[in-house]
């Protein structure tokens, strides 16, 4: 099972520790925000672990959303609750919130179509930075700080034209449609939108929302040194 290395299960409760978030992040999704780093004094899990969670655990639904409330540190104990509610909410041991999520229509639990959502999801979204935020952020001539990067994972969402007669068989691709910044003072929203096909043809659609928080006026050699540090980091890994 592709999610198997990246967490581990007692009981009901679910716990992901720093290095198997790390891991996931740098291996399936070609994510190397340093706050995903085991050290990182701000060290979080990926949300796109979060997720990948979910559809292990829920299934497919036709249209789902998936909200981050707070950010869930290294060995956080996890509720994944067993529900047919159409609204999830995962906690942690102490209730507090930290993914809701909405769904509707038909359900797939087919292991196969979940692994390829996952894969094709998580390394769409990984590459948030510096291919998608840095023509947003010259366009705009902003961007966050360098010395403390941040960028968060707010909510996707994805629907489904029609998953009872889709043919899950079939290879899926995901590709990107269009890129969105809007700014607020030192926040900016930014939507990445991506259109889903199979075979070719066009079988649903999403978008993913991050909030790059501490905006300060565009540098562009700042900003290019600190990408290309990112650059490196990855390509070195």
């Amino acid at each position: 099972m592709l999610l198997t290395p990246y967490y581990h299960q007692e009981n009901a409760v679910i716990r992901i520790s720093a290095l198997q978030a790390s891991r996931f992040a740098k291996v399936e999704c070609s994510d190397f925000n340093p706050i995903h780093d085991p050290d990182n004094k701000r060290f979080c899990v990926p949300g796109d672990l979060l997720f990948s969670l979910a559809l292990h655990f829920y299934g497919i639904s036709e249209s789902m959303r998936f909200s981050f409330s707070s950010m869930v540190s290294a060995d956080m104990g996890l509720i994944f609750p067993d529900t047919k509610s159409d609204v999830i909410v995962i906690t942690n041991e102490a209730g507090k919130a930290v993914l809701e999520i909405v769904r509707s229509g038909a359900i797939n639990k087919t292991p196969a179509f979940i692994e390829s959502m996952i894969k094709n999801y998580v390394s769409f979204s990984g590459q948030n930075f510096p291919s998608l935020l840095m023509p947003l952020m010259k366009e705009h001539q902003v961007m966050f700080n360098p010395a403390r990067p941040l960028v968060m994972y707010n909510s996707m969402s994805f629907h489904f034209d029609d998953l009872v007669n889709l043919d899950t068989d079939k290879e899926m691709q995901l590709k990107l449609e269009s890129t969105e910044m809007q700014v607020d003072g030192k926040r900016a929203n930014n939507f990445l939108n991506f259109t889903l096909f199979s075979d070719q043809q066009k079988i649903g659609s999403g978008v993913k929302k991050l909030i790059v928080a501490g905006l300060k006026a565009y540098d562009h050699k700042a900003i290019t040194d600190f990408a290309d540090a990112y650059e490196a980091g990855r390509n070195n890994f």
